[in-house]
């Protein structure tokens, strides 16, 4: 992060940003063809909504949130136990081997802190800016919406982290880590001014830039990890119950199309016609393998009438009988006139089960039963058999396994904050405690030592 911040304080970051290609469709206008000063960028409500929607690009196509190898999807895949390696992309996730030397780490930790990096220049941008009073409220609202993402998953991922909100290079380059708990809290303040800033419409019908539900989605989820049963419940209530643009999709095979009426917030693809890298990155016709497949372990945990596994998962079988599945959630493995699908980041059905879960600790078990039995039932399976917490936790655990499965990490976050890892991961050769986090990129403990010191068992 800070090794690259180096080239940001002798040129504007903008300046940086905006030079970029046109033909995304990210970019809702067409970018001036010379460089930009920041100064320029904001003059004008359109260049400024178009350097914010690079910055959503790059987060969709390098980043953590990037369907392609290198994202969270296919990382804690094979990190956990969803995903089988077959080719030779990511061994030392599936191995359980990152070294704090691995050149992964900074697609992860540098590239997320230069997001928070360019979002944090747009934020001081528009503050500076003479745009409307609702102008400004939307910009800022979406920045703090990302700020607020970026520095969620890089807390998941890496438990002490700093939490960027300046660009001031001096200030940045010798910040520390702060605690767990304090990252939440800032988190949480990002996302409730984030919902307090946007609209509860969104400002196009794809979905692809967050309004005030998507943000108080992801609070909901944030709360729920950092044991605020009572604001995720009332946040993913506000989702489910509090607005007329979201609704439960009983056919399956609707659930991840780019109009699904469950999409909260999701990526457009970056040309015109192109679908998902995830479609493209988990789908093979041959066996074995090219590169990865469902582990056994997921696909042993679906009951045999449950309809995900029909719907969501697709087989491969040789000429000896072996079968293999692949993650058939996204069905376009190859560009369609118009694009079919969007990368999802949150969708509704997450709600229910982070109210569930909420509910359960709360000992609201009958509120809890409702809401897990909903999904429960669209999958084809009988109401969950469960009557105390314990229980009802442990199915929920259960059912965001088969629901949430090959989606941004779920699966890990979810062992890792229940205290699940060990008992469920210790089956794999290199699996050791101290996975539960990744290690600092060693560079950047070297570029700053108050970032110092290393995770454990590093």
């Amino acid at each position: 992060m800070y090794a690259q911040w180096d080239t940001f304080k002798k040129i504007s970051f903008l300046s940086l940003m905006l030079f970029i290609s046109a033909c995304d469709s990210f970019v809702a206008v067409e970018l001036p063809k010379s460089q930009l000063t920041a100064k320029t960028v904001f003059q004008d409500y359109s260049t400024a909504n178009a350097a914010l929607a690079s910055v959503y690009a790059k987060i969709r196509d390098n980043s953590l949130l990037s369907g392609n190898s290198s994202g969270l999807s296919n990382s804690l895949g094979l990190y956990a136990d969803e995903l089988t390696l077959y080719g030779s992309i990511n061994q030392v996730f599936y191995n359980n081997t990152v070294l704090p030397t691995n050149t992964v780490l900074p697609i992860f930790w540098n590239n997320s802190y230069n997001q928070i990096y360019a979002a944090n220049a747009i934020l001081e941008g528009v503050q500076q800016s003479w745009f409307s009073s609702q102008q400004k409220a939307q910009l800022s609202g979406e920045v703090l919406f990302l700020r607020g993402l970026l520095h969620f998953y890089l807390l998941q991922l890496f438990g002490d982290i700093p939490y960027i909100r300046t660009t001031d290079f001096t200030v940045n380059s010798a910040v520390s880590r702060l605690p767990e708990k304090q990252v939440y809290s800032l988190i949480i303040a990002d996302l409730n001014q984030a919902a307090a800033l946007l609209l509860p419409t969104y400002s196009s019908a794809d979905r692809v830039r967050p309004n005030s539900f998507a943000a108080k989605a992801l609070l909901a989820r944030v709360q729920l990890y950092d044991n605020g049963w009572g604001q995720a419940e009332k946040m993913a209530t506000e989702l489910i119950a509090g607005s007329p643009l979201f609704s439960f999709e009983n056919n399956l095979n609707k659930v991840f199309l780019n109009n699904s009426s469950e999409t909260i917030w999701q990526f457009m693809p970056s040309v015109a016609g192109k679908n998902t890298d995830e479609g493209a990155g988990f789908y093979f016709v041959s066996s074995p393998p090219n590169n990865v497949a469902l582990s056994e372990s997921l696909m042993g945990s679906f009951a045999p009438n449950d309809l995900r596994k029909a719907s969501w998962t697709a087989p491969v079988t040789n000429a000896a009988g072996k079968t293999w599945y692949y993650a058939f959630k996204y069905k376009e493995s190859k560009p369609t006139s118009p694009s079919k699908e969007y990368s999802i980041v949150l969708r509704l059905t997450e709600q229910y089960l982070i109210r569930a879960e909420a509910r359960a600790n709360q000992e609201n078990l009958i509120g809890a039963r409702e809401d897990l039995n909903k999904i429960r039932n669209r999958a084809g399976l009988m109401d969950v058999v469960a009557n105390t917490k314990q229980q009802l936790l442990d199915a929920i655990l259960e059912e965001r396994r088969k629901e949430l499965f090959t989606e941004h990490g779920h699966r890990f976050f979810d062992l890792r904050r229940m205290g699940k890892l060990d008992a469920v991961l210790s089956v794999k050769p290199a699996w050791k405690s101290t996975c539960r986090l990744l290690p600092v990129p060693e560079s950047e403990l070297i570029v700053n030592p108050n970032l110092k010191p290393q995770n454990p068992g590093y």
